[in-house]
C-alpha cells in the first residue's frame, strides 16, 4: 500500500562517490543532523523518473513493523518454555528468519524510507531496532558510512594485498560468515554509551576496517546512543520479568541470530568491482525470501538508488543480469582472494567519513533527536 509521500531524490550520473552530479556540491552525510532530527542524505532516482513514482509504503511498514516485533516476542517467549537447549534452537530458527525481517525494516529506516515524516521514521526505526538489539543512532551512522566506503580498503574483507597478513585476513572474513561479526553490533552500541571515546583510542584509529566504521560514532550521536540504549536495557528487563524468559535460551535463540545475519553481510559484495557505488549484485533468490528481506537481494539496484523504498527496487532498470544466490553464497567459502584492482579512494578524493562532508560552519550547531552535542563525549 503506498500512501505516503515520495521521498526527495535527484537525477543521477554514476561515477560519482559523492552522489552529487558533474559541477554540483556533494551530498553532505552530514545533513542527517539538520533539523533536529537524523535524517539521510537525498541521493539520484533512475534518469527519466519522478520523485512521486517511488512512494513510501508508510501504512505496510507500520503494519511489518508491529507483526514482526510480536512475532520475535511470541517466539522469545515460546523458546522459554522449556529449559532445553533443542528446544531453544527449535524456536531460535524461525527467530532468526523473523530477524531478518526486522533488520530489512531497520535498514529502510537508516535511509529514511520507513516513514515519510522525518521524526516518525527515527521512532519506528528505533523501535525495530530495540530487539535486535542496536541503538538506531549508531547504526543509521555506521550503514551511512558503509555507502561512503563501500569496496574501499576499509570495506574489503573478502581480499587482500601481498602485504598483509594472509591469517589475519582468512580469520576476518570467516568470522563474518560464521556469525562473530553480530556481537560487535550490541556490544557496540554499549561501548558508545559507557565510554564513545574509546572509539578515537590509537589502536582503533590504526585499524583499516575499524577507523572510520567507530570513529564516526560520536559528537551529537552519543546522546541519541544512550537514551536508546536505556530503552533497550529497559524493554529486556521488562521482557525477562514478564514473560518469564530463561537467559540460557535467549541466547541460544540469538545465537542463531548472529549466524544467520552475519554471514549474509557480505554476500552482495564479495569479489564485485572495486567500485563505491556498482560494487554490489542484484541476487536470485526466492519470492518469499525476497520479500522477507524486503528485496535486500537486488543490492546493486539499491546502491544505485539508495532512496527508493525497498517495495520499488525489482522495477528499476538494471544493466546488469542477476546471479545465484546461493552461488554467490557458498563462493565465499573459498575464502579470500588476492586483490588485482585499485581502492577506489586510491585518488584521495573521496570521502570516507560522515564528518568529512559536513560544512564546518555548521559542525558546532548540530543536535540530533535526542539532544545537544556533548563535547565531553567525543
Amino acid at each position: 500500500m503506498n500512501d505516503g509521500p515520495a521521498v526527495g531524490l535527484e537525477p543521477r550520473l554514476s561515477g560519482r562517490s559523492d552522489g552529487a552530479r558533474d559541477g554540483e556540491a556533494p551530498v553532505h552525510c552530514g545533513d542527517g543532523f539538520r533539523g533536529g532530527h537524523l535524517q539521510a542524505p537525498d541521493f539520484p532516482n533512475p534518469p527519466g523518473t519522478e520523485a512521486g513514482d517511488f512512494p513510501i509504503p508508510d501504512r505496510l511498514n507500520r503494519g511489518l513493523a508491529l507483526g514482526a516485533f510480536g512475532v520475535q516476542l511470541l517466539l522469545l517467549w515460546l523458546g522459554s518454555r522449556r529449559p532445553e537447549a533443542w528446544w531453544a534452537l527449535l524456536w531460535g530458527v524461525p527467530f532468526s528468519y523473523a530477524m531478518l525481517h526486522l533488520y530489512a525494516l531497520m535498514h529502510q529506516g537508516m535511509h529514511d524510507i520507513l516513514q515519510s515524516d522525518r521524526r516518525a521514521n527515527y521512532r519506528w526505526g528505533v523501535l525495530v531496532s530495540l530487539l535486535f538489539p542496536a541503538p538506531f543512532s549508531m547504526v543509521w551512522t555506521t550503514h551511512q558510512g558503509h555507502h561512503m566506503r563501500n569496496r574501499t580498503d576499509h570495506e574489503m574483507f573478502d581480499l587482500y594485498y601481498p602485504t598483509d597478513s594472509r591469517l589475519w585476513k582468512y580469520t576476518q572474513f570467516y568470522s563474518v560468515l560464521l556469525g562473530l561479526f553480530y556481537p560487535f553490533v550490541p556490544m557496540g552500541g554499549v561501548a558508545a554509551a559507557l565510554c564513545p571515546g574509546i572509539f578515537q583510542w590509537g589502536p582503533v584509529r590504526k585499524a583499516r576496517s575499524a577507523n572510520y566504521l567507530l570513529g564516526d560514532i560520536q559528537g551529537p550521536l552519543i546522546g541519541a546512543i544512550r537514551r536508546e540504549m536505556l530503552l533497550i536495557v529497559g524493554l529486556f528487563l521488562v521482557l525477562f520479568w514478564g514473560l518469564e524468559l530463561r537467559w540460557q535460551n535467549v541466547l541460544w535463540m540469538y545465537g542463531c541470530t548472529a549466524f544467520n545475519w552475519s554471514t549474509r553481510q557480505y554476500v552482495a559484495h564479495a569479489f564485485t568491482r572495486r567500485d563505491i557505488v556498482e560494487g554490489a549484485l542484484n541476487l536470485r533468490t526466492g519470492k518469499w525470501m525476497g520479500r522477507l528481506l524486503l528485496h535486500t537481494e537486488w543490492d546493486l539496484n539499491h546502491h544505485r538508488y539508495p532512496s527508493v523504498p525497498w517495495i520499488h527496487l525489482p522495477n528499476l532498470p538494471c544493466d546488469v543480469p542477476r546471479i545465484s544466490y546461493a552461488r554467490q553464497y557458498w563462493s565465499q567459502w573459498l575464502g579470500p582472494r588476492l586483490c588485482t584492482e585499485p581502492a577506489p579512494e586510491a585518488d584521495g578524493g573521496t570521502p570516507l567519513s560522515i564528518w568529512d562532508t559536513l560544512p564546518s560552519t555548521d559542525a558546532s550547531s548540530l543536535s540530533c533527536a535526542a539532544g545537544q552535542r556533548d563535547p565531553a563525549a567525543v
